[in-house]
């Protein structure tokens, strides 16, 4: 196929006229809201999937389902392995969910803060999980899809040596070990 001077002139004229009606294309305006302490100076495109309104929604059964809208976590007072009644819509919400995902075992981590030995604070650690796995045993979740342990004070959630830290670290954590949607 051979281009004579004509047609190398059209497609020239063509793609001029393509070149020039991208560049004055409008593009959309973006937005610069002035930034926080922890709003970024320039705007962030969103990573990962994108889906129709629910971006970043909890996936019903997941185990970011039941940390996000139910909680994972309940505290105790200093010294104490009793289950405060705080607690107890948190620990209900939390054998809700078990009896609605039947597939999904658990295990309870107690912890404690840093005073106190270290043997001290394993056995009190063990005494939390424990409570936690009673109350939940009480409320019909069957005994075998929970295990317990205690990792003291070796993993605390919250640093400093103050009374806020010491609240924090004073816990039951219920991980999910297995079983829960992906």
């Amino acid at each position: 196929m051979t281009l004579n001077k004509t047609t190398i002139a059209r497609l020239g004229a063509v793609s001029l006229a393509v070149i020039a009606m991208a560049a004055c294309t409008k593009k959309p305006p973006v937005d610069v809201t002035p930034a926080g302490p922890s709003t970024p100076a320039y705007p962030t495109a969103p990573t990962g999937p994108v889906t129709g309104g629910q971006m970043g929604a909890a996936v019903p059964g997941s185990e970011q389902d039941f940390v996000v809208n139910i909680g994972d976590r309940v505290y105790f007072d200093l010294d104490s392995y009793e289950v405060r009644s705080e607690a107890f819509p948190r620990l209900d919400a939390q054998a809700q969910w078990l009896q609605r995902y039947p597939g999904v075992t658990v295990r309870i981590e107690g912890n404690a803060d840093e005073r106190g030995t270290r043997e001290y604070n394993l056995a009190l650690g063990a005494r939390r999980a424990e409570a936690v796995r009673t109350y939940l045993v009480n409320r019909g979740i069957p005994a075998g899809r929970i295990d317990t342990i205690s990792f003291g004070k070796e993993r605390p959630i919250a640093a400093g040596s103050n009374e806020d830290a010491f609240a924090r670290n004073r816990n039951a954590h219920t991980a999910i070990v297995s079983g829960a949607v992906r």
